[in-house]
């Protein structure tokens, strides 16, 4: 039994022995289809625009090629103030805590804390500022903090027990 090789062509193998066939009308061989066209033509930035002659007040040549004539500060300046962020307003507390909680950059900076990695200025007091926040919400909602209470000693039990109680 002979195998046959497989393949990957859907089409025909070799010329059609039908005399009738005629290739169809839309084949690549007859007719190229024109380029679609991308971008500006080739050496449009040195062949400058003939001023259209319109009546009016631009009757001077312009080049094209220069753009907004409005000057862009590379340095930034000294004392001047970044615009304020709005600050959100919430319905209530627990939505606002909620969002603190929520609050990515100050969890990153939280981490980097603990971490023992030092913050910048800026970054310290936005971390100050946010606890600050978080603290007055939780004593309007009544939340109590467990770090905010005395932390209690487990050793402190142990202390406490009598080993002669287990004994038989």
């Amino acid at each position: 039994m002979s195998r046959s090789k497989k393949s990957r062509k859907v089409g025909l193998i070799g010329v059609r022995k039908d005399p009738d066939f005629k290739p169809s009308e839309n084949s690549k061989s007859d007719t190229p289809r024109p380029k679609k066209h991308k971008g500006k033509p080739a050496g449009s930035r040195h062949n400058v625009e003939q001023g259209k002659s319109g009546g009016g007040k631009n009757n001077e040549k312009k080049d094209p090629r220069l753009g907004s004539k409005k000057p862009i500060q590379l340095v930034k300046a000294k004392g001047v103030a970044p615009t304020p962020v709005e600050k959100k307003k919430y319905a209530t507390p627990a939505q606002e805590l909620a969002a603190l909680e929520a609050d990515q950059r100050l969890s990153d900076l939280l981490d980097k804390l603990d971490a023992d990695k030092s913050l910048s200025k800026e970054q310290q007091r936005y971390v100050d500022e946010k606890m600050a926040r978080h603290r007055i919400l939780c004593d309007l909602l009544g939340i109590v903090d467990e770090d905010d209470e005395e932390e209690i000693d487990p050793f402190d039990e142990l202390d406490a027990i009598k080993i002669d109680d287990f004994k038989n």
